[in-house]
């Protein structure tokens, strides 16, 4: 169990750069009470004491504002940023590393029994106030963008925005693979955007970053073909640009 606790800290130090030490994430991040909270009233729910689960819930929701029904099903390194007005529903499953930020929802579209909620697989990112309903499946490494009305399957790697929720990025490319995992090192990916949404800053970095590829990539040409002609030419590789991504230390970071 401590093991766990610690692991859940850990993953607030990497998602939020607000978080300084221990005591602040240990009282004042109500994501992770609620999670915590949530895990007693799972236990609680699949040993058959549901009406004390939901009682217990209940008392979670008006503590954190988060609500989480106690059968819903969620991994590890869950973390739930502000939290405010989560809404998580009983049929909904949750896979390891997914992040979720405030006022999204988890919902159902049918009042019949069995799977009714949403299911999203490893390193799920959803912006807030993003819905996502219905027994839709929201593949690995997807984000959801702020705001956005999901009703229908998520491709994994996919990005969706808008109400309905339309794909508008479901590359798999090499290029996306580096950007997204340059990105995530930065920081600014936090929220789901992409170089297809309506954000300044996520486009102009985006494009920095497909420049600097593409330079690159052309100055290993040029200097083959220098080779080729017999010029002196040094062969040592260009150093990846993710060595050079320094992590924003939180004391640098301003506060929310």
């Amino acid at each position: 169990m401590l093991k766990r606790i610690k692991e859940d800290i850990d993953c607030v130090y990497g998602r939020d750069p607000a978080a300084r030490n221990a005591i602040d994430v240990l009282f004042a991040y109500p994501g992770v009470h609620a999670l915590w909270l949530h895990r007693l009233n799972h236990a609680l729910w699949r040993r058959g004491f549901k009406s004390l689960a939901r009682i217990l819930s209940h008392i979670s929701r008006w503590l954190t504002g988060i609500e989480i029904h106690p059968g819903a099903r969620i991994g590890r390194r869950f973390f739930i940023d502000h939290g405010m007005g989560v809404v998580i529903g009983e049929t909904a499953e949750i896979g390891d590393d997914c992040t979720l930020y405030h006022g999204v929802t988890l919902g159902g579209t049918s009042w019949e029994q069995g799977k009714r909620h949403p299911t999203l697989r490893n390193n799920v990112v959803v912006g807030a106030g993003a819905k996502i309903l219905g027994p839709v499946i929201i593949g690995a490494g997807a984000r959801i963008g702020s705001n956005a009305v999901v009703l229908k399957d998520v491709p994994e790697g996919a990005t969706v925005v808008g109400i309905p929720g339309r794909v508008v990025s479901a590359g798999q490319d090499e290029l996306q693979r580096r950007r997204q995992e340059i990105a995530r090192k930065m920081g600014f990916d936090a929220y789901g955007t992409t170089q297809d949404m309506p954000d300044p800053v996520a486009t102009a970095i985006n494009s920095m970053l497909d420049h600097i590829h593409m330079l690159d990539k052309k100055l290993e040409e040029t200097r083959h073909e220098v080779k080729k002609l017999g010029g002196a030419v040094d062969d040592t590789p260009l150093p990846e640009i993710e060595q050079h991504i320094e992590p924003v230390e939180p004391k640098q970071t301003a506060q929310r």
